[in-house]
């Protein structure tokens, strides 16, 4: 169609294709839509039910429409928009199933088999065609989206950028219903109408906060409740939850009578802010997932508390294009808090990567969930991911995360387009005391569609359809547990490893209530039965140590300066004891801030150069004798051991006196095993307990970065890694990646001469491949991806032996091919 000659009703056309943006609200749920068309149909209720696990209700109704011997479907489609807009307008309206199935009666004779699958996808608000309100809206007009994502009413939107068709006019060619932009209205922010909400993009490391915000950030403790956006008029109130939906008034009933105290000077105001349950005796927060009906009434002594955190409007000021600065001052200004019901969000301004990384630290120490920052300068974007959350599973490629390996024990039918596939799976353990399976968690992400694909021949399942007369006597789960399929024989089924964001505890799962949130799958462990998985027993030492294991020497330098004072898991108060300033009384150092960016630029340009000037320092480096009897030959014939006793430590090229412990090469106090002729010389690390004092030595280097690792004392300090090139792709950018987390310096093949390490894909190296790698340097380590992998999970160098590349006889010492 050209542009400007549509005649018809775009509203209605919005509305039909964005069924989910009308509010219209049916209440009519999977079971309940099945057992109306069952009447209607004269058709089996069960068997429509069974068809219904391929996951699509809309289908299962056309397939039983077109087998009903009572209503037959329409051959040819006689209904119009405007027709089914306002048969749905008024089921809306209707409650009592019979005046249900008798409203569909007045259609479904019109209908065909596709007309009645669309409406009852209209009914669900999914129409699966892969499209939402920004490719539609768009289509309308370049604006049209942004305005419909601050105003949320399509309506609005609709009839500011769409001029009604005009009567007078003789050429429809010539016109366009579209208002040009000259003569658009701006769509703004309105009261008791909810806005979409801003929205944080996960932040992988301490440098990628301080580019998405040179300026300075505002670091806010990412509280583990509900998210409320709050709209005052007068004395109305209404609360909207992340998916703009109302908020259950058992939740925010008593707000109404808080908010006015709070904000005594706020006739109408929109406040962004998360609603948690507080113990009203320690002031602490209550875990998620306590806010429910049931579960509320269990805590006595806990309050329902509102945490602000944004103001978008306020007496008929709209804040969104405000700085962020700007919004929080004005929130200091008008708050009165009330301890345990309405209170301000905790924040400290940072301006520089050190205090972030120990903020980081101390945050996760304390067990609460992460942090959200917000840029000093940002504006209030709806929908826009523009802020960052930090937590310990996005840090490092997940290297800080909580992960167990489980055993696939059931699995549900999936929804949507993995309807009529296990895409679902239930994960546990075995108890060895009792002698029977538990349940741990669900998990439904992880596996791509080709995997996906495999494991439906490949797990031996058995029906059992959420019956629970039919879970076996080897699996103790909980009702709402109890899945589709169960496995035929725990014992035979494959071990995944699921990583999460933290085990929790909240009584659902019967492994002792531990679970994992936010799982998902890692990997498949071909290497482990269920005899190696993760036990009960374990599993409870995993939830024991889960804070207390993290690795923080990843993100914390030098931590002489650190605030030891002791912390108590769950506080809210993580500023005690610092020199936090409020934002009120920090604006004039922030546009100090503001003034000092030039400053702060060529800072990190300057780190930016270091970093770069790295293999120019190395290549010095190579280039000078190194006094050292530790020779690790890539050698295949048998070698003496007289040639591989002690040999005194390296020197530092730069200085006279000897390298520092936290800066010696990697290869030191490392001791060699003598192998057979056809395989690598395999090396011992340093025991972990000298790897961890290492870790934590006081003259550790700040938090190294992709740009400034060159400045990292850490363990990896002195590996320079080369990736043979037959890695390539994605997979090559992946390891490359996770080397540069690690610290190390990754070569180019040039420089391929001064690697330590040689990355091979495969475990072992053909004979006449052999010759690929003489010139890679003669006292290189050949290890396999898999050290990689495990480094990065352990955060610290894991021993090489089991990852050693074997390499069939081809060179002798003297590096001459063996004749």
């Amino acid at each position: 169609m050209r542009k400007g000659t549509f005649q018809g009703d775009v509203l209605l056309w919005c509305r039909m294709l964005l069924p989910a943006v009308t509010k219209r609200i049916y209440n009519l749920q999977n079971k309940q839509l099945i057992k109306l068309f069952s009447r209607l149909f004269s058709q089996d209720e069960n068997e429509m039910l069974e068809h219904l696990e391929q996951g699509d209700v809309a289908e299962t109704v056309r397939c039983f429409f077109e087998d009903s011997d009572v209503v037959r479907p329409n051959r040819q489609s006689v209904l119009t928009l405007k027709e089914v807009d306002q048969f749905l307008e008024n089921l809306s309206k209707l409650t009592r199933e019979d005046d249900q199935v008798q409203h569909f009666a007045s259609i479904v004779d019109r209908c065909t088999s596709n007309d009645l699958k669309m409406i009852v996808r209209l009914i669900k608000h999914d129409l699966r065609i892969n499209a939402g309100p920004k490719h539609i809206l768009e289509a309308i007009h370049e604006e049209a989206y942004r305005a419909f994502q601050v105003s949320m009413d399509l309506n609005t939107v609709i009839s500011r950028f769409v001029n009604p068709p005009s009567s007078n006019t003789s050429n429809a060619s010539s016109s366009s219903n579209l208002a040009s932009p000259s003569t658009l209205s701006k769509v703004t922010v309105v009261l008791m109408t909810p806005v979409l909400p801003m929205l944080a993009e996960s932040c992988t490391s301490v440098e990628m906060a301080m580019k998405k915000c040179p300026l300075g950030m505002l670091s806010e403790v990412k509280y583990d409740g509900e998210r409320v956006q709050v709209h005052k008029r007068g004395s109305e109130f209404r609360y909207y939850s992340r998916s703009l939906k109302p908020v259950m008034l058992h939740k925010i009933n008593h707000f109404k009578d808080y908010i006015p105290k709070a904000f005594p000077s706020a006739d109408d105001l929109i406040l962004d802010s998360e609603i948690l349950m507080i113990n009203t005796k320690t002031g602490q927060p209550l875990p998620f997932g306590t806010l429910g009906v049931h579960k509320k009434a269990q805590f006595k002594d806990a309050n329902v508390c509102l945490f602000v955190f944004d103001c978008l409007y306020y007496n008929g000021d709209v804040l969104i294009d405000q700085p962020m600065i700007t919004r929080r001052k004005i929130l200091e200004e008008k708050i009165t808090p009330i301890p345990n019901r309405i209170q301000l969000s905790q924040i400290e301004e940072i301006h520089d990567r050190k205090a972030l990384a120990e903020m980081i630290v101390r945050i996760l120490k304390m067990g609460l969930e992460g942090l959200v920052l917000k840029d000093i300068t940002g504006k209030y974007e709806p929908g826009r991911r523009h802020w960052l959350k930090v937590k310990k599973d996005y840090l490092f490629e997940g290297a800080m995360a909580d992960s167990a390996d489980l055993v696939v024990l059931g699995a549900w039918y999936g929804t949507g387009q993995k309807g009529g596939m296990m895409s679902i799976f239930l994960m546990g353990c075995y108890d060895e005391e009792r002698d029977c399976w538990l349940t741990v968690t669900k998990v439904h992400t992880g596996h791509d569609d080709a995997t996906l694909a495999q494991l439906q021949s490949e797990l031996d399942m058995v029906k059992i359809s959420k019956d629970p007369n039919l879970v076996p006597k080897w699996l103790k789960a909980n009702k709402p547990m109890i899945p589709d399929f169960v496995a035929k024989d725990p014992k035979k089924q494959p071990v995944w490893e699921i990583t999460g964001a933290e085990f929790t505890n909240q009584g659902v799962h019967t492994a002792d209530g531990i679970s994992i949130r936010f799982p998902r799958v890692t990997r498949i462990r071909h290497d482990k039965d269920w005899k190696t998985a993760t036990s009960l027993a374990y599993l409870r030492i995993l939830f024991k140590r889960s804070s207390e294991s993290m690795d923080f020497s990843l993100l914390l330098g030098n931590t002489s300066n650190e605030d030891k004072s002791e912390i108590k898991p769950g506080t809210l108060n993580i500023f005690a004891g610092t020199s936090t300033t409020s934002v009120r009384d920090s604006t004039r150092q922030t546009m100090k801030s503001i003034n000092g960016v030039n400053k702060r630029k060529e800072r990190y340009e300057s780190e930016e150069e270091s970093a770069e000037t790295s293999m120019t320092e190395l290549k010095k480096i190579n280039g000078k004798k190194i006094k050292s009897e530790k020779k690790c030959h890539l050698d295949f014939m048998t070698t003496s051991s007289s040639k591989l006793q002690a040999g005194s430590s390296l020197k530092n090229e730069n200085t006279d006196k000897p390298i520092q412990k936290i800066e010696q090469n990697f290869y030191e106090d490392i001791k060699v095993k003598q192998e057979s002729p056809s395989s690598l010389l395999i090396y011992d690390l340093p025991t972990d307990s000298e790897t961890e004092a290492e870790s934590e030595d006081n003259e550790r280097s700040e938090y190294y970065t992709y740009m400034n690792r060159s400045r990292c004392l850490g363990s990896f300090k002195n590996v320079r890694a080369i990736l043979v090139p037959d890695i390539e792709g994605s997979k090559r950018a992946e390891l490359h990646k996770k080397l540069k987390t690690l610290g190390v310096t990754v070569l180019e093949k040039k420089n391929r001469s001064m690697a330590t390490h040689v990355i091979h894909q495969a475990k072992t190296i053909r004979q006449d491949e052999s010759e690929i790698f003489r010139d890679y340097g003669k006292e290189a380590l050949h290890v396999c991806e898999s050290w990689v992998e495990e480094s990065v999970k352990q955060a610290r160098p894991v021993k090489m032996e089991p990852h050693a590349v074997i390499l069939l006889p081809f060179y002798c010492s003297c590096r001459h091919p063996q004749l």
